[in-house]
């Protein structure tokens, strides 16, 4: 696609906010505000490719970026030896006998003639299913967290790289994708993004509680994240202290520098990845289909095109690059911490991040997730300044003036609300609307 010089012009001012922050605050900001506003990118990527190809209204994004989290965890932790002998393989069965119970009960359904023998049988299988899955797993869920559970308390992970989890995230956020969307993708749209709203939260609730799978609340710290070198490492080479010395940079401010720098180059490549697949599927037949789908669903079926699968298919594909971005987030930030996820508060930022970019354009949605992150983040401390100039007049000991500066925090949500106010008004389609 070629970028129109208006489009390209948003990009630039965007290139010199960043500028100006690493000039005005500190280079460091300026990349650590890089590397959120690429995972920001490619989660609003997620969401357009829900919204903007198929008009799937879902607000469950923060469920799936909670399981991208979850896979760092439990793909690149090492494992905890004297949790799996206490009680990891009695777990693992009970799981087992959990989806065994599961299947056998959507057999039933399925192969037996309705009336009350279904009934009956499959009432016996849910039930005795349920209550032999609970006497296996919770006595083992038990002592699993009773072990040493200062520094553990659960199973671990399966310690392979952690470049890995970010595939093992993506994975596990369209499996629970598929999931879900077998269930509720037969909703209307409002019903639809009550359901997806109330499934993250059920995932979340899960993370939180669940301690044996990933210290629940506790959080999970030193995540590793090989090959990206850790600060300390790089403070203690003295080939790195010399190149430090030579740029007239102190060795703690160089390697946070060089570490970010590194992070970003990866989350460059991977959105870079996932916007030419993007760019690719809407331009092909297939994002041709989606979006007749998403037009007009009457007259997409009766061309014969099989509607729900295509929905589920968007569906699974948007909540993996979701469950990507998550695992990217939590190598990033180094630990994982359940309680960070508000389904209510992220998810919206990040469709305001779409619908102010431009949804049906990846173009857009990526604009939108850097643009709207820089300023979540940059509103407060400009705020701070504003409030601080204005009330400059007023006595120090002023009512009036400590509570002006106490409230500057409260901007980004109003910068927020009149960002989205104003794009609405005089740019309804985006900043980068779809053509």
């Amino acid at each position: 696609m070629r970028m129109s010089a208006k489009n390209t012009s948003y990009f630039l001012i965007m290139a010199v906010l960043l500028v100006l922050v690493g000039w005005l605050q500190s280079p460091s900001v300026a990349m650590g505000l890089v590397n959120m506003c690429l995972i920001s990118a490619i989660m609003a990527l997620g969401v357009n490719i829900q919204w903007g190809y198929a008009g799937l209204f879902s607000v469950g994004t923060m469920g799936f970026v909670a399981l991208g989290g979850v896979a760092t965890v439990l793909t690149s932790m090492p494992p905890v030896h004297d949790a799996w002998a206490a009680g990891g393989l009695r777990a693992i069965f009970g799981i087992l006998i959990g989806v065994a119970a599961i299947a056998l009960g959507v057999l039933v359904y399925r192969r037996m003639q309705k009336g009350w023998t279904r009934a009956l049988v499959l009432l016996v299988v849910v039930v005795g299913g349920f209550f032999l899955f609970r006497a296996v797993l919770d006595p083992a869920v038990d002592a699993i967290e009773g072990t040493n559970t200062a520094v553990a308390g659960y199973l671990g992970g399966a310690g392979l790289p952690i470049f890995a989890s970010w595939i093992v995230g993506g994975l596990l956020a369209a499996g629970a994708a598929w999931v879900i969307g077998k269930v509720s993708l037969g909703l209307r749209s409002d019903y639809l993004a009550i359901a997806t709203l109330g499934i993250a939260e059920t995932i979340i609730a899960v993370l939180k509680n669940e301690d044996w799978l990933s210290r629940g609340v506790r959080n999970v710290n030193g995540l590793p994240r090989a090959p990206i070198p850790y600060e300390v490492s790089l403070q203690s080479n003295p080939d790195f202290i010399a190149w430090a010395s030579w740029f007239g940079l102190a060795p703690a401010e160089a390697s946070s520098l060089f570490v970010k720098a590194c992070f970003a180059l990866t989350f460059i490549v991977v959105l870079g990845v996932i916007m030419w697949l993007s760019e690719r599927a809407w331009r092909s037949p297939w994002g041709r289909m989606m979006r007749a789908i998403r037009d007009n669903e009457t007259a997409a079926r009766a061309m014969g095109k099989d509607v729900t699968k295509r929905h589920l298919q968007v569906f699974i594909l948007g909540s993996a690059v979701c469950g990507i971005a998550g695992a990217m987030l939590t190598t990033l930030d180094g630990l994982f911490t359940p309680g960070s996820y508000q389904p209510l508060r992220f998810t919206f930022l990040i469709w305001v991040m779409v619908i102010v970019g431009g949804s049906g354009n990846n173009w857009g949605a990526v604009l939108g997730g850097f643009l709207i992150w820089f300023l979540w983040v940059e509103v407060e401390p400009i705020g701070l300044w504003l409030m601080g100039w204005i009330t400059a007049p007023l006595p120090e000991d002023s009512f009036l003036r400590s509570h002006l500066l106490d409230s500057a925090a409260h901007m980004r949500l109003l910068t927020m609300g009149l960002i989205l106010l104003l794009v609405l008004r005089f740019a309804p389609r985006g900043l980068i609307p779809e053509k």
